[in-house]
């Protein structure tokens, strides 16, 4: 007789090394946070014992990786293992020519200044701080086009990272195509809580796009994530491997750009990746000027083949059952203590309604930042603000108020266990447990760029 009973999943690879961790008291954590201007960005590693800061170069590399470090050909142009990164870039995303950067805002810089000039419109489905920024100090204007209900944490829909139609076609009537010189499509939205977006979207806009003759260019960071939710929640791709699922993304979008320190499983590292010849020409002039010679763009030659061999084991089904698996156990766990995240759970994290945690602060007591430090005070858990901080000003000086005001807990790719997550919830409903008791912040110190980075903190 055949059992109902679900069976439990585990992590598809073994440890052979460990890295030891410091453990602190309240009282070290308390000073340690203080002095860091109760921002989590400025606490130093050591002092921190798990650490969801981001998982942006955090995650753990392979045997075969760092065997592949071993056979880097460091030559200053010309390295093979350029050549291997381009095969594999061509082989598993399909875009035909290769730039190779420091990581993935070098991407953009050199997007920004090839493509945007001084007018115009960008729409994206929401914003990210370093590409939004790169696309102003070319001297263009971000517009946000996803759909409403990835401003709303409570909202379950399974793509919230869909782009609404209407308001690109809103944009194109008032400032006209000519004006647009690519839409800004993020797979699996950070700042939304790591939101996916459908391959039925995704063919709509390719369709709208090329009727307007406006390109989508493709922050694919996380695209082997997205692949996943599409293949669990979209009709139709249940049985197509993530592998297939990410090539048939990629070939709905005429470039992109990648920071390889998150999906690819690396620690530095991306590229520009783009189908038109002439574009690709001026970008690898300028990579030139900005990174390094076209074939290592400020990379090593063992980071490149670290890199290549990264983007094969991303795209595995197994990796990515367990990578999101592992997310989806902490939030979870998350809300049977009735903390408020963000929903559906997301890719990289999970994403705690800073708003819904602590009501009683207004956004300009920074309920985010307040809220990230508080948890580290408890329990040495690292995490970051992705609220009024991390929006920064306009360019009038006034301050961005997103409707989203929330905490990433970001967790890395096989680093931390089950029990990890166990420790990240209980001690995050312990902070949840004397929430009323907790008072915000003022800002004491902003930098003029991406003021979440340095920016320091005092409590009210």
């Amino acid at each position: 007789m055949k059992s109902n009973k679900k069976v439990s999943w585990a992590e598809p690879y073994k440890m052979k090394m460990v890295e030891l961790l410091k453990m602190t008291t309240r009282q070290q954590r308390v000073k340690a946070i203080k002095e860091a201007g109760y921002n989590t960005f400025l606490l130093k590693s050591e002092d921190v014992y798990i650490d969801l800061l981001t998982d942006s170069g955090t995650s753990a590399m392979s045997d075969r990786q760092w065997s592949g470090m071993f056979m880097g050909d460091e030559a200053y142009a010309g390295s093979r293992n350029y050549y291997n990164l381009e095969r594999a870039i061509q082989k598993y995303y399909g875009y035909k020519y290769i730039i190779p950067t420091h990581q993935g805002r070098g991407a953009e810089n050199i997007l920004s200044k090839v493509l945007i000039k001084k007018g115009d419109i960008i729409p994206g489905n929401m914003y990210f701080t370093t590409t939004r920024l790169h696309q102003e100090l070319a001297g263009g204007k971000f517009e946000d086009i996803i759909i409403d209900a990835a401003h709303d944490p409570e909202n379950e829909f399974p793509f919230k990272g869909n782009v609404d139609i209407s308001k690109l076609d809103a944009l194109v009537k008032k400032h006209g195509a000519a004006k647009i010189p690519y839409v800004s499509i993020a797979t699996n939205v950070n700042m939304a809580g790591g939101q996916p977006i459908s391959m039925g979207n995704l063919k709509e806009l390719r369709a709208y796009c090329k009727k307007h003759k406006i390109r989508i260019i493709h922050d694919m960071t996380r695209v082997a994530e997205n692949a996943y939710f599409i293949q669990q929640r979209e009709k139709g791709y249940e049985k197509k491997t993530i592998k297939e699922i990410v090539f048939e993304i990629c070939s709905l979008t005429d470039g992109a750009t990648m920071s390889a320190k998150k999906d690819a499983l690396v620690n530095i590292g991306g590229f520009l990746a783009i189908n038109e010849w002439d574009a690709f020409e001026k970008a690898r002039n300028m990579v030139v000027v900005y990174e390094g010679l076209h074939t290592y763009g400020g990379l090593a030659g063992r980071d490149m083949e670290a890199i290549a061999i990264g983007i094969e084991e991303s795209v595995d089904d197994h990796h990515q059952r367990a990578r999101v698996g592992q997310v989806e156990y902490l939030g979870n766990k998350m809300m049977e203590f009735g903390i408020p995240i963000v929903k559906p759970i997301g890719g990289h994290g999970i994403f705690v309604n800073a708003k819904a945690f602590l009501p009683h602060l207004t956004q300009d007591e920074f309920p985010a930042q307040t809220l990230a430090a508080e948890i580290y005070v408890e329990s040495g858990v690292r995490t970051m603000e992705r609220g009024i901080v991390s929006a920064g000003r306009k360019p009038n000086g006034q301050n961005y108020y997103p409707k989203l005001e929330l905490v990433r807990f970001t967790i890395p790719r096989r680093v931390y266990t089950q029990a990890h997550m166990d420790v990240i919830a209980e001690s995050t409903a312990m902070v949840y447990e004397r929430r009323n008791k907790i008072k915000g912040m003022k800002m004491v110190y902003e930098p003029q760029y991406l003021r979440f980075f340095q920016a320091r903190f005092e409590k009210l």
